[in-house]
């Protein structure tokens, strides 16, 4: 028996609506399902039921404590096929005032934003197996700003990520 991947994630939100509105928007998902007080959502290349679920609770809901004063996730990432479409991303999440970062871990490049309720995701680019030199594994570990025009120049604008 083994894990085979992650097939969704459910969030609390203060509402989901708004939430839904902004994945879909920004990200593209696609509302496949719902119910009173909550909503399915599919990413736009997913062959999943679904990706994403929000639950309503509530305008009063407090912001999230995780990592700060609680337990808890830190982000869920959604990952990209090119640097085309991480490059179009980075300009929705800016437009929407959501892209918070942008960072370059060598075998990914990945872009940090936040949703209506501050709740945090990411969005990367894999670099392709072919790519991966012993000297761009070495650097994973290190943390850089993320030059995606330098990334597009070397990696190519449609180059399909993913080891």
């Amino acid at each position: 028996m083994a894990v085979r991947r992650m097939n969704h994630a459910v969030l609390y939100v203060r509402d989901a609506e708004r939430t839904f509105a902004f994945y879909r928007d920004v990200l593209g998902f696609r509302l496949v399902g719902e119910m009173p007080g909550a909503k399915f959502l599919q990413a736009p290349d997913s062959t999943n039921d679904h990706d994403l679920a929000l639950f309503t609770i509530g305008e009063a809901a407090g912001s999230s404590t995780a990592g700060r004063s609680t337990v808890g996730l830190y982000h869920i990432a959604w990952e990209v096929q090119t640097l085309a479409d991480l490059h179009e991303i980075a300009g929705r999440l800016a437009d929407a005032g959501a892209l918070i970062g942008a960072s370059d871990h060598s075998t990914t490049k990945a872009l940090y934003a936040r949703d209506p309720d501050a709740l945090e995701f990411e969005v990367c680019w894999i670099v392709p197996g072919r790519f991966l030199t012993e000297e761009v594994v070495r650097a994973k570990t290190l943390l850089r700003p993320l030059d995606l025009q330098a990334d597009i120049e070397r990696y190519g604008l449609e180059t399909v990520g993913g080891v």
